[in-house]
Parts: structure tokens; C-alpha cells; sequence
């Protein structure tokens, strides 16, 4: 293994799934890491391993933070990326998560490792979770979004076959990464109102859990999730009402989604990529303008 990559120990898994959830432009809502977050709790994740931020990190993009423990003595907290083990109750198989943040760096380099690390662990599948600002309602379940590459996963769990093209995150180099190393992989999206962009969004978190347990043939314990999603549903909606230029559109969205649900259908993968690509092309013209750095949504 490369000196990037700390194992504290090799833990023992069945059948092992890698899922993994990024900070970051993959991450509109905080959809993405309040699953992953979530995941690692309810599952009790143990961690095992990390890459270090070093060669990966511009900190001056992404500062590392300074905090106190026990008031006294301070500590700096590193950008970091661990993995963690846990059993998934009721399978015969275990999870690996990844929960990091992602890198400024060496993209090709920080995804082989990932890569290797999971064929070292006899991963079989790799599912990333992200989430994408996109003309959803905050009222309705969030819609997301499953692709792969592989036309058998592609039959067998219901999924799409991904057509988006443009500036892609970690996720998509990771995907690729991943395709030669000749692991299966899945990729998760939810769909986020783009007029709450930041507040984090459980209801994208439980959209993504609830797929999740979809494709892991496995129940989630979500009770906790839905719990925040209706109180964020109830702040969002009093917010909106002291605006009627956000009422009326959120109205109007309402509107759209009834439309839907009246045809039964969801937004398709290719409407929610299209969505993706307008959104990256609208904050490419912001970062071209102001010369900041990068968002920290898909």
C-alpha cells in the first residue's frame, strides 16, 4: 500500500459493499455526508483507515481547523477521509464507508488508492451518494437518480445508464477509477431545491438511505431521518411563506411535481443530469466572474 494510505488493521469482511459520501461539490444540501453520516451511525462503523490529507489538500482552499480539547490544549483537525466497517444488519455481508471530503489534489492518484484499497478488501460493489441543486419542491420526497455502467447492475437493481458529459467531481473520477480496476459500481443522486441550497437537507439524506436499502436488499432504520425531514419540510415552508416571489415558485413547483405524480413517474436520470449540467454551467460563469474557488455543491 502507498504511504498516502494509514491501515490501522485489516478487518475481516463478508461480501463487503464500499459506499461512500463526499464534502463538496458533490454534495449540495449536505444531502450526500448526512447519509453517509447517518449510515455510520445507526450501523456503528468502526474506522480502520485513512488517507492523508497532505499530498491531496491545498490548505489554503481548504483549511485545516483549530479546536480546543477540555478547553485547554489545542488540537488542529486535518481535511480527512477515513473508511470505517460495519455489519449491515440482516445481510450476510458487511459495509465499508468512506467519508471524507473532496481533494484539491492528485484526483487520479487519491481514487487509485481508494480503488486498491477496495480490491484489496474483496469489495463487490461500490455505491457513491451525492446530491445536486436542482427545480424540486422542498414539500415532496426528494427524487434521486441511480446509474451505472454495468448493463448486468444496470437490470438486476433498476438503474440507468448514465449520458451526462461535463465538469464532473470526485465521484465521476472515482467511477472511473473503479471501471479499471474492474469493480462494479452505482452512483446515487438526490435531488435538492436549489432555492435552500444551504441548508442541509435530510430529506435528500432519507431519499438517498431509502434507495440505498433498495439496493442492498436491506432495511434502513430511517426513523430518525424522517423525523428531521418533516421538521425541515415545516422551517422551509414557514421561511418561504414571508416571501411571495419564493411562494409563488415553490407554488408552481408543487404544481410540476403533482403533474407528475398524477402521470406516475419520476424525474428521469437524463432530466436530473440535464438539471446537473445547467447548474455546473451556471457556477463555472459565477467562479469565471468573482474568481472564487470551488463550490461546494455537484
Amino acid at each position: 500500500m502507498s504511504d498516502d494510505l494509514n491501515v490501522a488493521h485489516r478487518p475481516e469482511l463478508r461480501s463487503p459493499t464500499l459506499i461512500t459520501a463526499f464534502r463538496g461539490w458533490n454534495d449540495g444540501g449536505q444531502g450526500a455526508s448526512l447519509a453517509g453520516g447517518y449510515l455510520a451511525k445507526i450501523w456503528n462503523a468502526a474506522r480502520f483507515a485513512e488517507i492523508d490529507p497532505e499530498g491531496f489538500f491545498d490548505f489554503q482552499a481548504t483549511r485545516p481547523h483549530v479546536s480546543f480539547i477540555e478547553g485547554t490544549t489545542r488540537r488542529i483537525d486535518w481535511p480527512d477521509n477515513a473508511f470505517y466497517h460495519a455489519e449491515i444488519p440482516g445481510l450476510e455481508r458487511d459495509a465499508v464507508l468512506m467519508l471524507g471530503i473532496e481533494p484539491n489534489l492528485r484526483w487520479r492518484t487519491f481514487t487509485g488508492l481508494v480503488a486498491d484499497l477496495a480490491k484489496d478488501l474483496g469489495v463487490e460493489m461500490v455505491i457513491t451518494l451525492g446530491s445536486l441543486l436542482a427545480d424540486v419542491p422542498h414539500t415532496r420526497p426528494a427524487p434521486v437518480t441511480g446509474g451505472a455502467s454495468d448493463p448486468e447492475l444496470i437490470e438486476r437493481l433498476g438503474l440507468q445508464r448514465s449520458r451526462y458529459e461535463g465538469p464532473t467531481g470526485i465521484v465521476g473520477v472515482l467511477h472511473d477509477a473503479c471501471g479499471r480496476a474492474g469493480i462494479p459500481s452505482v452512483s446515487l443522486w438526490a435531488a435538492v431545491p436549489h432555492y435552500v441550497s444551504l441548508a442541509p437537507s435530510p430529506r435528500a439524506a432519507l431519499a438517498l438511505c431509502q434507495r440505498l436499502s433498495d439496493i442492498l436488499d436491506a432495511e434502513i432504520d430511517t426513523a430518525e431521518l424522517d423525523e428531521a425531514a418533516d421538521r425541515y419540510s415545516e422551517q422551509v415552508t414557514e421561511a418561504v411563506a414571508s416571501d411571495e416571489e419564493t411562494a409563488a415558485y415553490v407554488a408552481e413547483l408543487e404544481q410540476r411535481a403533482e403533474m407528475i405524480e398524477d402521470e406516475e413517474e419520476l424525474p428521469s436520470g437524463e432530466s436530473l443530469a440535464a438539471e446537473l449540467t445547467r447548474f455546473l454551467r451556471e457556477r463555472d460563469d459565477a467562479e469565471n466572474g468573482d474568481q472564487e474557488g470551488p463550490s461546494e455543491q455537484p
